[in-house]
């Protein structure tokens, strides 16, 4: 056993990441949706870069699918990479009608620095490593989403497109999405050795950090510098 009877890995990388995710909390961009002070053209750009970045996502998500052990986490990645093709890029469509941009329009904009080195770092891990280091990269996105969704839900927005964002992440429905992906967390990191569960914490912190980046990157309206 990797880690000590009782501790639960979640736990475990919780503990690694609780600076960052204050940081997160603390952030203009992040801040800026429940007060109404964010720009709309700054959150179009979020938009935008998301769109980008679930494409990639998914594919990360159908890895862990296809590296699960067992079939019912084979069927719950496998149906959470749909979903990061589906249902949120319907929110998004909404979304960027609300912000007069077509998804047309903006699958057509350019792919920015932070959003480019989050995805390729996700599929890297995903491609070239474990079972166990594919889904502790992609858990950030999970969790920490889920996280930030519930302090904004409490507090709420003055912004209805903000609202809208707000209430699909503070939401139940994610909320039990997020749960049972860190149930399977604690199942992977309980079978894990001691290298493996360390590579594990690893590759959350580092994609935790990319949460940070993408956020900020999407506050500054990030572009290439050459």
């Amino acid at each position: 056993m990797s880690i000590d009877t009782g501790t639960r890995t979640r736990d475990l990388l919780w503990s690694d990441v609780s600076d960052i995710y204050r940081s997160v909390l603390d952030h203009p961009f992040v801040t800026g949706l429940t007060d109404g002070s964010l720009p709309h053209e700054t959150f179009r750009h979020y938009i935008v870069q998301d769109a980008h970045y679930l494409r990639g996502y998914a594919r990360a998500l159908a890895i862990c699918a296809a590296k699960a052990p067992g079939e019912n986490e084979l069927a719950m990645f496998a149906e959470h990479a749909a979903g990061a093709i589906s249902a949120e890029q319907e929110l998004h469509d909404d979304l960027l009608g609300g912000l007069g941009l077509t998804s047309e329009q903006a699958a057509a904009l350019p792919v920015a620095p932070a959003t480019r080195a989050y995805v390729s770092y996700l599929l890297a891990t995903a491609y070239g490593g474990s079972y166990a280091e594919a889904v502790a990269a992609v858990l950030p996105c999970y969790w920490i989403y889920g996280r930030v969704g519930e302090h904004l839900l409490a507090a709420g927005s003055p912004d209805p497109l903000y609202q809208r964002w707000i209430a699909m992440y503070g939401g139940e429905e994610f909320g039990a999405v997020v749960d049972a992906v860190l149930d399977a967390t604690d199942r992977i990191g309980a079978l894990a050795s001691e290298r493996e569960l360390g590579l594990m914490r690893e590759h959350f912190t580092t994609t935790s950090r990319y949460e940070w980046m993408f956020w900020d990157g999407a506050f500054r309206r990030e572009t290439w510098p050459v």
